[in-house]
């Protein structure tokens, strides 16, 4: 009598696949089974896809990325991919995270050759293992992955290992390692990042994939859309299609504790919204805050911020305590249909020093209104000063040298941001990692910070007879 093992799905809970009518994956899956490994069908599936071509026998999807909870098999995916590139003579970039990754990986496709009885040579190098075909000139190149890493150097794969902790700094230095191929492919494999993952890459290709579907480009999950309950087995086998086969409903019920949210990412696949590491941690901010208020040296500074999408206007204030260092507060955040007289309300009867205001959607109509009040012309940074303005407020906040009292919406915007390009020469500004956390308000603070850091007050000339 035969027993029936129950599998899990095999079939992706979402995906994006462009159309295609051939694929070169049964020689990748030959080459893989000759070693005696026999590819699961979720396995075959994700290879058909990723090695379909078009009618110019160029890859289907350029770039592919895909993600399963932990355990699942995923790498032996890669591993197909890889075999059909030694065996093709396609040049390969395999970075990872760790070290110990890319060292795993590298042994695991020397084994597979092994037990294939392929001739090939090997490089033992910590974090630059090579394998190389000499009958195709076929090479895998193993790197643990850096900010530097690839430059110079021309592949015709790139395999991003651990996707989850791809930081566009690392992006900035190797998506450029493919553009010289004639044939260029990218593939992405990682699990759902945690609140602990630092990288933003895979989380922004999952999000355009499935809200744009943009060319060249595809995707295939197993997860859970929200968070759900840890002891539910249907949604163990819709989430893990090794299931069955490398992993069995006891070994997920060991995994079942009291982080349930911890449950829901590394086994259920949920994508969370707050996935991204903050560019500022709880500790780090936490560290700032005051438990009195200091002694205050001198005038206000003020940051004014009009929000990116024209929505919000923020302001926020800085001034200089005895103990040299610059205490900041939020003022508020308000809709613009508001108008802005409580922001003059506020400037008239306040001791000011200098304001900042930033932002194309109100900044000129905010400066005309203060003319029209009397009061002193503000500040308007150009695109230089506002990177200055951010990288100050990075640095101060490393070297502790602001300060605040815990306000909970600036604690709530500044611990859940993420930061963002500006310019082309390594400038960044921040951005919220919700939708419902309007940035402007901590914008508005580090420009208060800036001006308080900065802008050296008129002294007042002495005429003496």
């Amino acid at each position: 009598m035969t027993i029936q093992v129950r599998l899990g799905n095999q079939h992706p809970t979402q995906s994006v696949i462009l159309p295609y009518t051939d694929s070169k994956y049964r020689q990748a899956i030959d080459h893989y089974e000759a070693s005696g490994r026999k590819a699961q069908e979720w396995q075959l599936e994700l290879a058909k896809h990723i090695l379909a071509v078009n009618s110019d026998n160029l890859w289907t999807h350029t770039k592919f990325g895909y993600s399963l909870p932990r355990r699942n098999g995923k790498n032996e995916v890669v591993v197909i991919r890889e075999l059909y590139a030694l065996f093709d003579g396609e040049q390969v970039l395999h970075t990872a995270h760790r070290t110990t990754t890319s060292h795993s990986s590298w042994e695991r496709l020397m084994s597979i050759l092994d037990k294939s009885h392929v001739q090939y040579e090997s490089l033992k190098a910590v974090g630059r293992e090579r394998i190389e075909l000499p009958s195709t000139g076929g090479r895998v190149e193993f790197r643990t992955r850096t900010s530097t890493g690839g430059l110079g150097e021309g592949f015709d794969l790139l395999v991003v290992d651990e996707a989850q902790e791809y930081t566009t700094d690392q992006e900035s230095a190797l998506k450029y390692v493919v553009s010289d191929s004639k044939n260029p492919q990218t593939v992405f494999c990682g699990t759902p990042p945690t609140p602990l993952s630092s990288g933003t890459v895979f989380v922004s290709m999952r999000n355009r994939a499935l809200e744009q579907h943009p060319d060249n480009v595809g995707w295939a999950e197993w997860g859970v859309e929200d968070e759900s309950d840890v002891n539910d087995r249907e949604l163990w086998y819709l989430c893990n299609p090794s299931l069955g086969t490398i992993m069995t409903e006891r070994s997920i019920q060991d995994e079942v504790g009291p982080d349930k949210i911890d449950f829901n990412i590394q086994r259920l696949g949920l994508w969370i919204k707050y996935n991204q590491k903050s560019a500022i941690s709880e500790n780090e901010w936490n560290a700032l805050k005051v438990h009195c208020l200091p002694v205050f040296h001198g005038k206000v500074f003020v940051g004014i911020k009009y929000g990116n999408d024209g929505t919000n206007v923020s302001m926020s204030v800085a001034v200089r305590t005895l103990s040299r260092r610059i205490f900041v507060e939020a003022i508020d955040c308000r809709s613009v249909r508001e108008g802005d007289h409580w922001i003059i309300n506020f400037l008239k009867h306040a001791d000011v020093a200098a304001v900042v205001i930033d932002g194309a959607s109100g900044q000129n109509l905010l400066a005309k209104d203060m003319k029209d009040f009397g009061l002193k012309e503000p500040i308007l940074p150009t695109v230089k000063e506002i990177i200055s303005a951010n990288a100050g407020w990075e640095q101060a906040i490393y070297q502790q040298t602001v300060r605040h009292n815990g306000q909970p919406s600036l604690t709530a915007v500044a611990t859940n941001c993420a930061k963002r390009n500006i310019g082309s020469n390594g400038g960044f500004g921040y951005k919220s990692q919700f939708d419902d956390m309007d940035i402007s308000l901590m914008d508005s603070a580090l420009l208060a910070h800036w001006a308080c850091s900065n802008v050296k007050p008129k002294k007042k000339q002495i005429v003496r007879y």
